[in-house]
């Protein structure tokens, strides 16, 4: 059987010519429509989408004193667009050093596991997490997806 599951302390997060898009939870019932949308502006720019979807999420606390849920939807460009309108934004080069790492394999339905098998090592080994995620959708077979998940962990200072 193959592993569902494999875990790394210490990784790093690199892409390059990123264009990201904040999108509204209440959108997330439309999240194919949102990647089309993103993948038509790249192409509308005169480049091409490459590699897989990957999702930013995390938590801000809003003026009612709430946590809100941040969702930022991201792919690569195959070069790098200048004058990118909102609600996009665009780098050249996102680095996210220090991550805790699971690559996850399995039913999509059940790719929390890949979240809380992270953060039940960080509470084991007393590793602090800023709370934020990135997660790759590196494929999908049938039902099954292959998706890296990484936590970047607080700094020492």
């Amino acid at each position: 059987m193959q592993d569902k599951m494999l875990a790394n302390y210490n990784k790093t997060l690199k892409l390059a010519n990123v264009i990201s898009k904040e999108v509204n939870i209440n959108i997330l019932e439309s999240l194919e429509r949102e990647v089309v949308l993103i993948e038509n502006y790249i192409k509308s720019k005169g480049s091409q989408p490459i590699g897989p979807l990957i999702q930013y999420t995390s938590t801000k606390v809003n003026e009612q004193g709430e946590l809100d849920l941040v969702i930022k939807l991201m792919r690569q460009s195959s070069n790098f667009i200048n004058n990118v309108e909102p609600p996009y934004q665009m780098k050249s080069v996102l680095r996210i050093k220090d991550c805790m790492y699971v690559r996850y394999t399995g039913p999509e339905s059940k790719l929390k596991f890949a979240y809380d098998k992270i953060n039940l090592i960080a509470f084991e080994e007393d590793i602090e997490l800023k709370g934020d995620s990135y997660t790759v959708f590196v494929n999908q077979v049938d039902d099954n997806i292959i998706a890296d998940v990484f936590m970047e962990k607080v700094k020492d200072e």
